[in-house]
């Protein structure tokens, strides 16, 4: 007598949303062909290039006017971005940060890399791990406000213009890093 087939679904075929394998990266190279080309685009549709710190100093300029507008309109950073009747989100970034959001979490699924997760090294714990994360990032965006652009601003956008800020900030960028990474390896070993 031939035996029944099982016919409860397959549990490592059946994913979900979450639950996908995980595929390989994009190759390098086509990668940076696609990220030239989306610079590329960006220079010649809006005629901007490429960042994202400008759409924080908009949310952050619209936080203020909710609960100081007369402070928005005296100091001139903020009176550029939201003072008087301006609105803040008017900016081409807004919608190009959301985007990118929105393209991380699409290409996470589709990869299988989208879940709650800390990345650590096994000497620390997650509450470490997230204030490290969050004091760097504070400094980070501190930095990209100070030097007028985030590193993808400069980076790709003044980078490509040849702007001799750009890459003398982008070496300072990397210089710290590695410096940085002396003295927190610990952190990740």
């Amino acid at each position: 007598m031939r035996e029944q087939q099982n016919t409860a679904p397959d549990t490592k075929t059946n994913y979900g949303w979450f639950h996908r394998p995980t595929k390989p990266y994009t190759h390098p190279y086509l990668g940076g062909l696609l990220l030239g080309i989306v610079l590329f685009l960006a220079f010649l549709l809006p005629g901007t290039g490429l960042g994202a710190s400008g759409a924080l100093a908009a949310v952050a300029a619209f936080l203020v006017d909710l609960v100081a507008p007369a402070h928005v309109d005296r100091v001139p950073i903020l009176a550029h971005i939201a003072g008087g009747h301006k609105n803040p989100f008017s900016s081409w970034l807004i919608p190009v940060v959301i985007g990118m959001m929105i393209g991380g979490f699409v290409s996470g699924v589709i990869g299988g890399r989208a879940k709650w997760e800390t990345t650590r090294g096994p000497r620390i714990s997650d509450r470490t791990r997230w204030a490290l994360a969050f004091v760097g990032g504070f400094l980070f965006v501190y930095g990209a406000r100070m030097a007028r652009g985030c590193t993808s601003g400069q980076a790709l956008t003044g980078g490509a213009v040849l702007s001799a800020g750009s890459w003398a900030i982008m070496m300072a960028i990397f210089a710290g890093a590695y410096a940085l990474a002396y003295f927190l390896r610990h952190v990740w070993n």
